[in-house]
């Protein structure tokens, strides 16, 4: 998933009331449009191709037991043991006498990590280093930092994941810029975009701070665990007899709560409405559990996590070493 934080710096310029009102109405526009993407993306797993492929991975992932392999499509980060050459080309000394000069405001810069950041063992002032993975060019398009320049900065805000399901935080700076010839020149840099994995639920605020967030359908998930494992206990009453087996789709989605495909298999062999209860009692436990009680999400940037970092100028003090 590309996450983007909000883009418009002449936010800053309002008006306290003004920047109150405006974000109000983002966000009820990012809900709608939530929403929107949800039913989109709901109505394009219905549509799209490759549906009994989804449905089988659906299934296949409810077993306790399953081959592993990798899907088509999937992405790899490798290190090369052996450089590739990929020939040479000339440039006159006009075409690289850009080259280390300050980017021009609002520049933005595509990096990778070059090691993992997390909010979980992270602390305010551990480096973050970064290299850029695509050159930039001045608006005359001459070359002003080639690829793989070092971006330097740390970490300016981290808190772990907490019990009661307490999210982490993670707030990075970059503070230099390493030009080919090893001088450091400043920079104020903060982080614009990162490209993690949707599972993750990580969002981008305004200043670049990346913050876990909880799907809303751990309310439904749970809900509905409870409500199977309430159905799950209650014995089935009809004309005056007990009936000790229960509904057959009510065992079913107890087994599916409690242990997956396998645990519902097993409750609809044994017909009885104490192994489905426990399997359904079993389930809301765990879901209460995973979505409320345990810790939360941290936050984390694996190495080589593409990010986009917007660059500005240094402030006064940042660019003068003798304030610091």
């Amino acid at each position: 998933m590309h996450l983007v934080s909000n883009p418009n710096k002449e936010e800053k310029k309002k008006s306290a009331a003004a920047r109150a009102a405006d974000s109000a109405k983002q966000e009820a526009r990012d809900k709608v449009h939530e929403a929107n993407a949800s039913l989109h993306q709901a109505t394009e797993e219905i549509r799209t191709p490759g549906r009994l492929h989804r449905v089988k991975e659906l299934v296949l992932a409810q077993l306790p037991y399953r081959r592993q392999y990798l899907e088509a499509g999937t992405r790899f980060n490798a290190s090369l043991q052996d450089p590739l050459n990929f020939g040479a080309s000339t440039r006159t000394e006009e075409q690289l006498a850009s080259i280390g000069s300050p980017p021009p405001p609002e520049s933005l810069l595509h990096a990778r990590l070059i090691m993992e950041v997390s909010s979980a063992n992270a602390s305010r002032g551990n480096p973050v280093v970064a290299v850029l993975t695509e050159p930039l060019y001045s608006p005359e398009h001459q070359l002003i930092l080639p690829a793989d320049t070092r971006l330097i900065g740390e970490v300016l805000e981290a808190k772990p994941a907490r019990k009661l399901h307490h999210n982490g935080e993670l707030r990075v700076i970059f503070e230099h810029i390493e030009t080919p010839d090893g001088a450091l020149q400043p920079m104020q840099g903060s982080l614009e975009g990162a490209e993690v994995d949707r599972a993750a639920h990580l969002k981008l605020d305004e200043e670049g701070g990346a913050h876990a967030t909880d799907p809303k359908s751990r309310y439904l998930s749970t809900g509905l665990a409870v409500l199977l494992a309430a159905a799950a206990s209650h014995p089935d009453v009809e004309r005056g007899t007990v009936d000790q087996t229960g509904d057959p789709w009510v065992r079913a989605g107890a087994g599916v709560s409690g242990f997956g495909f396998a645990g519902s298999l097993i409750s609809l062999a044994a017909r009885s409405t104490a192994v489905s209860a426990v399997f359904g009692v079993y389930g809301a436990s765990t879901s209460i559990y995973s979505n409320f009680l345990s810790r939360g999400r941290e936050v984390v940037f694996p190495k080589d996590t593409p990010l986009e970092i917007g660059f500005s100028p240094p402030h006064a003090s940042a660019a003068d070493p003798k304030k610091k």
